[in-house]
């Protein structure tokens, strides 16, 4: 196949075809993901009949990233379009061997149960920093390939706090149960923009270098970053899911990017229990276009069976009800919210219930868990989208008075 690897990516290659279990970490464009994508696409065309999967969290995010862009873009670049079928309704492609190269996401329950009703001969979990050690578990049962074909586990992030399992899996050689990990079969790889520089703009390592704290150290430099939060505490965050409980009210919380260089928005779907804890149900943060984000809205919406969708309205909020409208959708309540306080003020009553021990995560949400205790509200240049929108919803279900002014677009 004729591609061009860099240095970088020719260990990468070497390190998965030794290893059952694969990590590729670093920074931002470094190529770990194109490379993967390489290694299953060479590994589909040489075992006839055998499934790949590649995961991610959402499945709109895998969608919009492997599906739209890495899997076209390697089978451009090697010369390969014209030898496989793409199934746009169940998001494979086929070879003509019969392999298939199936993409998914780990959000909904259905895409779960299919994913785990088959066997596949690889399996890649991308942005595996939002994926929890539970699901990689699960997932992981279904590596199960025909005879004589070597199973192949593969892992790429951006490094997330070293409070992460790959983290302690990789590095530490713990699983999170205290078990050790295998001193073999567990290969691991720095990958950064500087190993890729051939591939990338002067004006992108430009921007990363300007990045400020723990987002430089994890974009540029592939570090792991360190727990320098200024209002959030990893011991405060609990999990537990509402069984036998009531959820009385459950509200989307969304903060819109207001950066033009590609921030994510903020979407937190919460709730409060009858029995006066608080819930935190999931994070449906993404990059995207306002159609894309809005799409994911209203699926957060009627995925957790919410009353509201509350932003701040000065700053975006007024966008999330126009783009909500335009898009035809009624019956959704949208509470927009005059934010006359700080950031710190506004988000100091929150991290006070969760010191209090009054808020749980029914899941590990990695990326907003990070965000909450590495953020520095004193360093802060950008706006942590995944904390505000947490900050908004958990503000609106402790509001005593519920007969507040929504709009029904």
């Amino acid at each position: 196949m004729p591609l061009k690897k860099q240095p970088k990516q020719i260990q990468a290659t070497d390190l998965i075809s030794k290893n059952t279990t694969t990590l590729l970490e670093g920074g931002a464009r470094s190529g770990k993901t194109f490379i993967i994508i390489y290694a299953m696409i060479v590994r589909a065309f040489h075992y006839p009949n055998t499934w790949h999967l590649s995961a991610r969290l959402r499945f709109n995010h895998i969608k919009s990233s492997l599906w739209m862009k890495t899997i076209p873009d390697v089978l451009k670049i090697c010369d390969l379009e014209k030898y496989v079928n793409y199934n746009h309704s169940d998001f494979f492609i086929e070879f003509p061997n019969k392999s298939r190269l199936l993409c998914a996401g780990l959000d909904d329950k259905d895409r779960v149960e299919k994913i785990l009703g088959n066997e596949y001969a690889t399996i890649f979990l991308n942005e595996a920093s939002q994926i929890s050690f539970e699901s990689y578990e699960i997932v992981r049962t279904r590596l199960n390939p025909p005879r004589d074909v070597p199973p192949r586990l593969l892992i790429d992030y951006n490094p997330p706090s070293l409070n992460h399992w790959g983290y302690g899996v990789f590095h530490k050689r713990v699983y999170p149960d205290g078990r050790p990990v295998p001193d073999n079969d567990f290969g691991v790889l720095r990958m950064n923009p500087a190993d890729n520089i051939e591939n990338l703009s002067q004006d992108y390592i430009k921007g990363l270098e300007n990045l400020t704290g723990n987002k430089r150290k994890r974009f540029l430099d592939g570090e792991y970053t360190t727990e320098e939060g200024s209002l959030w505490k990893r011991a405060w965050i609990k999990y537990k899911k509402p069984d036998n409980v009531q959820l009385v009210r459950v509200v989307i919380g969304v903060d819109p990017s207001g950066s033009k260089d590609g921030d994510e928005i903020g979407i937190i779907a919460a709730g409060r229990g009858d029995n006066g804890f608080y819930y935190v149900l999931g994070d449906y943060s993404l990059h995207g276009t306002p159609k894309e984000w809005a799409d994911e809205v209203l699926h957060a919406y009627k995925n957790k069976n919410a009353d509201v969708v509350t932003a701040e309205k000065n700053y975006g909020g007024e966008m999330v009800e126009a783009t909500i409208t335009q898009m035809g959708t009624r019956n959704v309540n949208v509470n927009l919210v005059n934010a006359t306080r700080g950031k710190v003020v506004r988000a100091e009553p929150i991290s006070a219930l969760y010191e209090q021990g009054l808020v749980y995560h029914t899941d590990e949400f990695t990326a907003l868990e990070d965000e909450l205790c590495t953020t520095r509200f004193e360093d802060l240049e950008k706006s942590p989208n995944r904390l505000d929108a947490l900050v908004w919803a958990l503000t609106e279900l402790c509001e005593n008075n519920f007969d507040f002014n929504v709009r029904v677009v």
